[in-house]
């Protein structure tokens, strides 16, 4: 073995940087575990105990410090499927970015109308851009006409006029919708960021208008789906001087202590009454009680805050500050915005609350007698970031509206927003510029509002409220406010945002409870222990003690390898990834199975032991890596064209099968060669294996003809149940929303699907997931529904529907978002589920001419392409026929979906795998024994490799088998597809691949095809 240093170096340094990547993971999840001993099951506590480790130094190495957060940044990560959390994709709805375009006296037009409507019909088969299919239903309906028309608008002057070809038009159109994503984007991540997420990920994809957002850990999924699908609505509002508004508040102040008063007083009568006459006592009539204002008129979401009532906040104090509470309810948690001198600070900001009080004080401000106080234009809103040493205050702002109650101006006339410094002060500051008609408009609003504040407003919210110094022309001011850098570049971002406004609708969504997210933690390791023992003790078994440890040595340096480069690239740990691991494991073994039989082979051809094992090594090799090139070019096509649970999977696939290869090749190597050094003895095998697969004289070929024969039968009665019974599409290619829902007692799907059934209107699947007290809703109710509140509406009727098995205290709110009984959902619109439908096809028609092509290039000849390609089509067709025959029949779901897709690929790579060991051993003794009979060839080749094919498939099913028996419920049905497919990929290498060759090899072919096999 050549260049034994280098190796030895690069072995050493591998490990090295495997170990100082993991070792973030240990130093990260060391000050987690802490966190939680110190908490002791308070989340409050362990949350701050983490906050106040983010800077300190936990990871100390060749004088490079690194914190915890630094730590968190570079460990492994974990997907949502093992953490929890949600996956979200977003489509900004291009045709609202098309409408904002359009002429106000068009967009109510009949033809503007109905080429939207036939745009959005044909959007939902084609795969075009809503630009181009709003451009074809255009031309469909009005032959010959002008799009301009539609676009002729003060804000499109110089880009669109009379004589603006369709073709510009819609190449305009593209380049809006294109900002506008980019805006939108940029919204996204500056909401998101709210949530303090360490791992987020955010994304463009591919297809126009589409944004991956990936959450890990988030626990309230309803507050994100609302945050995410609000639209980005930029707004400039004029001011009203906090001294101006003070007045009122007292006022209102006042009033609030006599309304409490009186509450109170109703209140307490109410409870005498109910005391008194407990039957037939009527609800007392009066003032509209703080309780009952509907949630959705106060001026702020405040889900997240505790809401303390006045009631509630004065049982707090002592009997001296309850009074001063029900004395002054609106003052005692508004604080005026002062100076050090106790004068109003200009500006329109009245006050500060604490982040807890925010609740209260939009409860007073929402009472309509306390609204009545104040002047009808007056608006309150508040900053959008809170402020003080420990971020526990947020500033309230007074906003004046103009007649029609809107804003002085709106955000869709900038069209550029940068960062820049004060060339006086050096702070940082941003420069925005507006097109011609925004900046009459703004000239005009500062001109009138010189001295006053005017507030940037977004979503509701106050990012900025500078005061007016003078008059500003040509549409290009700066906004100063002591921001920080990250602070300006976020502003700036907010003020390009708001030039075009688009609702983004949940195309596909993913939530994950913690509670299953660590369940499969748990049954993903509990699968990797039991597999990874299992081809531990087959090794040692089969191939003796000496020979199995090296095996086994190999496969931990594989593992460790492995685990350490995942965590060097980053990669996302996920189930599937996992199962990729394991199946890793099992398909690793291969390489030291084909050495050590190709070493047995040569100890029986009297070879002494150092000469076997090098020979055995350099025999291995072509056999080696033409079989796991194939399945490494599976796994390059799933990570090129997969997506989420497909991707984790493929990129651990990819990097184990090279990692494998290293151990298997190079580390046994250098064992095995200081062992010989040290004239230490050697075996591959036990008394009970050495004879095993020996001699043995199957007529493989003689027997094609019955398993030709067999095949058909199985496959005709796959079509026949394809034709009839079907497949159990899931979501992912059908489209639908699924829903695990968890009770505290068993249940019957049959009565939980028919009282589903009474609220859907249409009956939903309902099948048992892993225990009887769980199960799995499967429904299309409300799919074509775009409507941002229509998840929470679905799950309103949900609640309504599983009365009967949810305790009778639950209320919706905590069925919404505690995360105890909804552990789990997904949901899939019809657009992505037939994206999802045309990926699959093409990879697997792309994995399959892949494989073909290379099959063809190594052997030269087109029959063992031929070969190769009817096995693999054989595979595929028996595997989905099974499982439409199965389905149904099995205690557990056996449907078609993303993560299938990844196991007929897997069965692909595997089953390619096997046949190019047959294929190559052919090629072999071609040129050893070339006055043989063709049929004889053929079957001594399949013979010899029997050993092989024994011990990989063996050692690879009950791989799989640990997986499907301790892998939970997430991963049954890949996995068991899985199962099948070793079963059929191992019949078909032996039935199929090579028998096809043998009867498309004419006998007067037969010499110059197997001569042309031979030269590689």
């Amino acid at each position: 073995m050549q260049n034994k240093g280098a190796i030895r170096f690069f072995t050493i340094v591998l490990a090295l940087v495997s170990i100082y990547q993991l070792l973030f993971t240990v130093f990260a999840q060391k000050v987690e575990r802490d966190a939680r001993e110190y908490a002791d099951g308070d989340v409050r506590l362990e949350r701050a105990y983490l906050d106040s480790m983010r800077s300190e130094v936990v990871y100390n190495i060749l004088f490079k410090k690194y914190t915890y957060q630094d730590c968190k940044e570079r460990e492994i990560n974990l997907g949502l499927d093992l953490k929890g959390g949600m996956n979200v994709i977003l489509e900004i709805a291009v045709e609202d970015i098309i409408r904002s375009l359009a002429a106000p006296q068009y967009i109510g037009d009949p033809l503007f109308t109905e080429t939207m409507s036939l745009a959005r019909e044909k959007k939902r088969t084609s795969q075009s851009d809503f630009v181009d299919l709003f451009a074809e239903s255009f031309e469909e309906l009005n032959p010959g006409a002008q799009l301009a028309q539609f676009f002729m608008t003060p804000e499109t002057r110089g880009d669109i006029d009379f004589n603006t070809t369709n073709e510009e038009v819609v190449e305009f159109l593209k380049e809006e919708t294109e900002d506008a994503v980019d805006n939108s984007y940029n919204v996204l991540r500056n909401r998101i960021d709210r949530f303090g997420v360490v791992q987020l990920n955010i994304q463009k994809l591919e297809r126009q208008g589409r944004i991956l957002v990936e959450l890990p850990g988030v626990k309230e999924p309803e507050r994100v789906t609302k945050l995410l699908t609000g639209t980005a609505n930029l707004e400039f509002w004029t001011t009203y001087q906090s001294a101006e508004v003070w007045q009122y508040l007292e006022e209102a102040n006042n009033l609030l202590a006599g309304i409490l008063q009186s509450e109170e007083v109703l209140e307490e009568e109410s409870l005498l009454a109910e005391a008194a006459q407990p039957d037939t006592a009527d609800e007392p009539e009066g003032e509209e009680s703080l309780l009952d204002i509907p949630e959705d008129e106060l001026l702020l979401d405040t889900s997240e805050l505790d809401l303390l009532t006045d009631m509630d906040t004065a049982r707090m104090y002592d009997d001296e500050q309850a009074q001063f509470y029900r004395e002054n309810p609106l003052l005692a948690v508004l604080t005026p915005y002062l100076d050090n001198q106790r004068n109003f600070i200009p500006g329109s900001a009245v006050g500060v609350v604490l982040l807890k009080d925010t609740a209260t004080v939009n409860r007073y401000l929402s009472i309509p007698q306390i609204r009545q106080l104040f002047p009808s234009d007056l608006q309150f809103a508040w900053h959008f970031q809170p402020e003080g040493a420990e971020q526990q205050f947020v500033r309230l702002h007074a906003l004046k509206a103009t007649r029609n109650n809107q804003p002085a101006m709106g955000g869709k006339y900038v069209t550029d927003a940068r960062v820049g410094t004060d060339p006086y002060t050096g702070e940082f500051e941003v420069n925005m510029s507006m097109n011609s008609e925004g900046a009459k408009r703004w000239a005009n609003l500062t001109r009138e509002n010189v001295g006053e504040a005017i507030a940037i407003v977004l979503d509701g919210l106050v990012y900025s409220a500078p005061t007016v110094s003078e008059e500003i022309k040509g549409g290009s001011s700066s906004i100063s406010g002591s921001f920080t850098q990250a602070e300006a570049e976020d502003l700036s971002n907010i003020l390009k945002s708001g030039k075009m406004p688009a609702r983004a609708r949940i195309e596909s969504s993913e939530v994950i409870g913690p509670s299953l997210g660590a369940e499969s933690v748990r049954d993903g390791l509990n699968s990797f222990l039991i597999a990874f023992l299992v081809v531990l003790a087959y090794m040692v078994f089969y191939y003796s003690r000496r020979g199995g440890l090296v095996a086994d040595i190999a496969l931990l340096a594989n593992m460790f390898f492995l685990i350490g480069v995942l965590a060097s690239l980053q990669a996302v740990l996920t189930l599937p990834g996992i199962a990729g691991i394991i199946l890793t494991i099992g398909m690793s073994v291969d390489a030291n199975v084909l050495i050590y039989e190709r070493i047995r082979e040569e100890l029986t051809a009297g070879k002494n032991l150092k000469t076997a094992i090098k020979d055995g090594y350099r025999n291995a090799y072509s056999a080696i890596f033409d079989a796991q090139i194939t399945t490494f070019l599976t796994g390059l096509i799933l990570f090129f064209f997969g997506t989420g649970p497909i991707k984790g999977f493929a990129t651990t696939l990819v990097i184990g099968i090279l990692t494998s290869l290293f151990s298997a090749i190079i580390l046994t190597r250098l064992i095995y060669e200081n062992m010989l050094t040290r004239g230490r003895s050697i075996t591959f095998d036990t008394r009970l294996t050495r004879n095993a697969f020996k001699n043995t004289k199957i007529d493989f070929l003689g027997s094609r003809r019955v398993f030709y024969l067999i095949s058909a039968g199985v496959i005709l009665a796959g079509a026949l149940s394809l034709a009839t019974k079907g497949l159990n599409l899931g979501v992912d290619f059908s489209g639908g929303r699924n829903y695990v829902v968890t009770f505290r007692q068993d249940v019957q799907t049959l009565d939980v699907a028919r009282d589903l059934e009474n609220v859907f209107g249409e009956a939903p699947t309902v099948i048992t997931y892993g225990e009887k007290s769980t199960v799995r809703i499967t429904t299309k109710y409300l799919i074509d529904d775009d409507r941002p509140e229509v998840d929470s509406i679905i799950k309103a009727q949900m609640f309504s529907g599983l009365q009967p098995y949810l305790d009778q205290d639950v209320a919706l709110d905590d069925f919404l978002n505690s995360q105890e009984y909804i552990i789990s959902s997904h949901k899939v619109g019809p657009t992505i589920a037939d994206d999802i439908k045309r990926a699959a096809i093409i990879v697997i028609f792309a994995s399959l001419l892949i494989i073909f092509l290379y099959i063809l290039f190594r052997f030269r000849n087109w029959q063992f392409g031929l070969g190769a390609l009817a096995a693999l089509v054989h595979d595929v067709i028996l595997v989905i026929g099974l499982f439409s025959l199965l389905h149904g029949v099995m205690p557990f779901s056996l449907e078609l979906d993303q993560s299938f897709i990844a196991a007929i690929l897997t069965v692909v790579g595997y089953s390619i795998n096997d046949t190019v060991v047959v294929f190559d051993r052919i090629r072999e003794y071609v040129g050893l024994q070339r006055k043989r009979e063709r049929k004889e060839i053929f079957n001594t080749a399949l013979n010899s490799t029997l050993s092989r094919t024994f011990s990989t498939s063996l050692s690879t099913f009950f791989v799989l088998l640990a997986i499907f028996l301790f892998g939970g419920d997430v991963i049954r049905g890949f996995t068991f597809a899985l199962l099948i497919g070793v079963v059929v990929g191992t019949y078909s290498s032996l039935f199929i691949a090579t028998p096809v060759v043998y009867d498309t090899i004419k006998k007067d072919e037969t010499i110059r095809v197997l001569k042309g096999t031979l030269r590689k």
